[in-house]
């Protein structure tokens, strides 16, 4: 089986590649215990002084994985629980992790994907590019993800993209929040290679003071983030037994609409 993450290390420049271009890079709990893993590695090297990650072929993320979604309809309420918290840990560890990192946004992200972006310290993506927070489809919502996302893009914008599920453009992403720089695809790894400049005249430490302050004034603490962790577990695998969720998640593995949707949707 190949590893679902490449890395590769330049310098000082740790890059994790989500590397199942065949699936669009969705995530299963493979991949997300692989680079849960790199990421607490990367932070454990004092030679790393930042790290970027992005997607193999022509996406950054799809988000779940159609194999994993169909394991987790037919699981329990407290296997889904366990699902979500493996995923909200990965968030948990890019958001605080103590190196700069860099969202290299090099294709869609989608659910999961956009909360990995949210996650980064930095985020520049390609234009072209589409994003969708579209768990309301599927009768669920973007449980895990929503400190990060919220945090990135603000309550107000959230709401609104929460609830329509709607697919926004590059454009709408950096007006919103979501992207700081939006360049063409053929000047993506200029971009990223001038951010890693810039950081790389940082002290180390005063990064990690600094990135933390952020944070916390923010209201975000690695304690604060547990907790919500554990209430958005318990909410998404609520929502994923739910009947509206069975229906949902059923709908989409069966290539159908929900029977929810009003015939003028």
């Amino acid at each position: 089986m190949s590893d679902p993450i490449e890395i590769r290390r330049q310098g000082a420049t740790l890059t994790l590649t989500l590397a199942r271009p065949q699936v669009h890079n969705a995530f299963d709990d493979l991949l997300i215990a692989r680079l849960d893993a790199a990421l607490l590695e990367a932070d454990a090297d004092p030679g790393v002084r930042a790290v970027v990650l992005t997607g193999a072929g022509s996406t950054f993320s799809a988000g779940a994985d159609l194999g994993w979604m169909r394991r987790m309809a037919g699981a329990t309420a407290e296997e889904n629980r366990a699902d979500a918290l493996r995923l909200a840990a990965l968030m948990r560890t890019l958001n605080f992790l103590t190196k700069p990192t860099i969202a290299r946004v090099n294709g869609a992200a989608y659910g999961g994907g956009v909360g990995l972006i949210a996650c980064c310290d930095i985020a520049i993506g390609i234009a072209g590019s589409k994003f969708a927070l579209s768990e309301v489809k599927l009768g669920l919502v973007p449980a895990v993800i929503s400190p990060y996302v919220v945090a990135a893009i603000g309550a107000r914008q959230a709401r609104r993209l929460f609830v329509s599920g709607e697919v926004f453009d590059a454009a709408e992403a950096l007006r919103i929040g979501l992207l700081h720089q939006c360049v063409p695809a053929a000047d993506l790894d200029a971009a990223v290679e001038r951010n890693l400049h810039a950081l790389g005249k940082g002290g180390p430490l005063a990064q990690h003071a600094a990135k933390r302050l952020a944070l916390r004034l923010a209201g975000m603490t690695p304690d604060s983030a547990d907790a919500l962790d554990r209430e958005h577990a318990a909410l998404i695998a609520a929502l994923r037994v739910s009947p509206e969720g069975q229906e949902g998640l059923g709908a989409f593995l069966e290539k159908r609409p929900p029977r929810w949707v009003t015939p003028d949707a």
